[in-house]
């Protein structure tokens, strides 16, 4: 049977009908019938070809819930399953990363739409060990985004010890930082959310931010000073870091989820007084989003989502490029 898909014929074009041929079921492999599927920036980065990594015909998506239709020998999960895939759809299994259940930074791994067809599509075929049974309570559109943009700004606060009572700040409140905010009030945490658009105030304060400021005000921002333990950055854009850095406590750290443009640059004193940290995080590996689909289903916690047929892909793109989605954008079939 040929799946059918959306795809990019080529950078920066719309998506059109496709099919393709899958590869053959492996022992380790599953076959899902889609139901959802998140839009990510990173697809619009994979559409554009802006990471020089993208081949035609290309079918992004990667934040995908569906059902087990079809199972290879060696699989563990059950045809008719309710599931999840997020950005990785493989690892080698092998190296020191993986030996350590750190399969995310496996060198050898595979993206589940980078080289491979992904979740703009009816079905998809991969690597059952990077697949997810999603709990019963999880809405499944509000869940596809917990697949990636939960999971990335989850896995940093589990990783750097973030628990009740600490002080952490939230910058940009998007389709990640909005997450983030949900599992922070979940954690018992006290935050805040920097964002550039005013109009998020009163929405941020309902994800859970005990305080909003505004990310385009120096003066607001440097009235912070010394006060975060844990200052968590979703947002892809070139900050002033050194103010940042001084709303930082001793020992606090700032972690990086978004990929901002050029070069961080930091007077080395800055970090050696105070013993202040800079950090990446990338995804999560297979135990974290373990982690954090049963964390949102305990507490209720789902992503805040617009959903529209699959048909209508380039309109929600063109939405996600205009930055008009409150707060993630959800495919269904």
């Amino acid at each position: 049977m040929r799946f059918a898909a959306f795809a990019a014929r080529a950078a920066k074009q719309s998506l059109s009908p496709y099919e393709y041929e899958p590869a053959s079921l492996r022992p380790q492999d599953v076959e899902i019938q889609i139901s959802h599927c998140g839009i990510c920036h990173s697809d619009l980065h994979l559409i554009d070809n802006d990471w020089s990594s993208s081949t035609y015909p290309l079918v992004p998506g990667h934040e995908i819930v569906g059902t087990v239709m079809t199972v290879g020998g060696d699989c563990s999960l059950a045809v008719g399953q309710r599931v999840g895939v997020g950005w990785q759809r493989s690892a080698c299994f092998d190296c020191e990363q993986c030996r350590a259940g750190a399969e995310n930074l496996c060198a050898r791994q595979e993206a589940t739409c980078v080289g491979h067809m992904g979740g703009f599509a009816r079905h998809i075929r991969l690597d059952g060990r990077f697949v997810f049974p999603l709990p019963e309570s999880l809405d499944a559109a509000g869940a596809a985004p917990l697949l990636c943009a939960g999971v990335t700004v989850f896995a940093p606060l589990r990783r750097w010890g973030v628990v009740a009572g600490a002080q952490v700040g939230v910058i940009g409140i998007g389709g990640l930082g909005h997450l983030a905010l949900r599992f922070l009030r979940a954690m018992g945490c006290e935050t805040t959310a920097f964002s550039s658009s005013p109009d998020k105030r009163d929405a941020a304060e309902r994800l859970g931010a005990h305080h909003v400021v505004s990310s385009t005000s120096v003066r607001e921002v440097r009235s912070n000073g010394n006060r975060f333990d844990f200052l968590l950055c979703t947002a892809p854009a070139r900050l002033d870091w050194i103010t940042y850095l001084e709303t930082l406590k001793p020992n606090g750290v700032l972690c990086l989820v978004g990929a901002p443009p050029g070069l961080l640059q930091i007077p080395a004193a800055q970090l050696l007084s105070t013993q202040r940290a800079i950090c990446g995080s990338d995804i999560g590996s297979r135990n974290a989003i373990r982690e954090t689909l049963a964390f949102a289903a305990e507490h209720g916690i789902a992503a805040q989502v617009e959903t529209t047929p699959m048909a209508d892909v380039n309109a929600a793109l063109q939405r996600v490029r205009e930055n008009r989605v409150r707060y993630r954008m959800v495919l269904t079939n």
